[in-house]
């Protein structure tokens, strides 16, 4: 039987210690990539990337300096480079099929945080339509966490690594930081009670699969129009820190400070009893998407199992933080992050 916790709980807030080192991709888990078509081989690295000749800070409607920085490269090199960068597109969206009249329009580059991405817009010279994605250095614990949301979460990824390097598709939606400063701006008419269902929704899925550092700009938030109404989905664009901290609590994004508003704002419209009975729902449909993707999902864990994404003083500390959660003494043996995550899952989901 596990201790309930209120969804609509505020603080004590979560903070997270050091940067996160990066860990290798194994033998085992880069044998799981390639069964499962994820390991490609690409026309660049990341590394050709970094070779870059400066940056130059990007600056926001106010004039004030974002996090990104346009990347400048010598001329003889961009022909060669831009042809690379579209053959990496066409890979990850049309398996390396060629689309005509694709270009490259910008390569940014992000300094900040811990995979330290470079994000390519590609412009359609047709009708002008545009997408992203972005290329960063490859970490195990992010790639067990891209895997985890293509399973257990309504939303599909599409990525590809290989040799070091990791490629994504971009994750459309307004950051939560920004959506909640204004957000009457986005979609029209606010669904309040919605809008507080699917941050509930969204809590309750980053703790069953042990996702942390839901920070309100680790997230989007998609606006959907709903005949007269409007829906909302939050995602996940951040999962380095799958299974890497030692509290419960970090899984949990009811207790940041940065999503106090979304919590606070739920609090307003909706009882404690709704938001169990969202909880719940959630629950419902993480094991149904659990059963349907049975196979893999025991192959990821027994992978993950095996590996080192965390260290042992880590370990032991969500190991006894859960035990406690769960009540469940068994907890307190599982000696990697892959085993206290394959136990959570079949504590909340299978017992139920």
């Amino acid at each position: 039987m596990t201790t309930p916790i209120d969804p609509l709980q505020e603080g004590p807030f979560n903070t997270i210690g050091l940067r996160k080192p990066f860990y290798p991709v194994g033998g085992p888990l880069g044998e799981y990539l390639v069964h499962h078509g994820r390991q490609v081989r690409l026309p660049l690295t990341y590394a050709d990337l970094r070779r870059y000749d400066g940056l130059m800070p990007q600056l926001d409607a106010k004039g004030k300096e974002t996090l990104w920085n346009s990347v400048l490269f010598r001329p003889s090199d961009l022909e060669g480079l831009h042809e690379q960068l579209v053959e990496t597109y066409q890979l990850l969206i049309a398996d390396g099929r060629p689309i005509e009249h694709l270009k490259v329009a910008s390569i940014d580059f992000c300094a900040y945080g811990n995979s330290q991405p470079f994000r390519i817009k590609i412009l359609n010279q047709i009708n002008d339509n545009h997408d992203y994605y972005y290329i960063k250095r490859t970490d195990a614990s992010r790639i067990y966490g891209l895997e985890l949301e293509h399973l257990l979460s309504p939303n599909r990824i599409n990525y590809m690594c290989h040799d070091g390097t990791l490629v994504e598709e971009h994750i459309i939606g307004v950051p939560g930081d920004t959506f909640m400063a204004d957000p009457s701006r986005y979609g029209g008419h606010l669904n309040e009670v919605r809008l507080s269902k699917e941050f509930v929704k969204f809590n309750e899925r980053c703790f069953v699969r042990l996702l942390g550092d839901m920070r309100a700009y680790n997230f989007v938030v998609d606006v959907i129009h709903d005949l007269d109404q409007v829906q909302y989905r939050i995602r996940s664009i951040d999962f380095d820190q799958q299974s890497y901290e030692g509290r419960g609590r970090i899984y949990m994004p009811q207790f940041y400070k940065e999503n106090l508003s979304f919590v606070r704002f739920a609090q307003q419209v909706i009882s404690r009893e709704t938001a169990d009975q969202y909880r719940n729902e959630e629950r419902a449909l993480l094991r149904k998407r659990q059963r349907l993707a049975k196979e893999q999902l025991d192959m990821l864990l027994a992978v993950m199992s095996g590996d080192t994404i965390s260290t042992p003083d880590h370990t032991a500390e969500l190991a006894n933080d859960l035990a406690n959660y769960h009540q469940d003494e068994g907890m307190r043996g599982c000696r990697s992050m892959g085993a206290v995550l394959e136990r959570h899952l079949a504590l909340l989901l299978e017992r139920e």
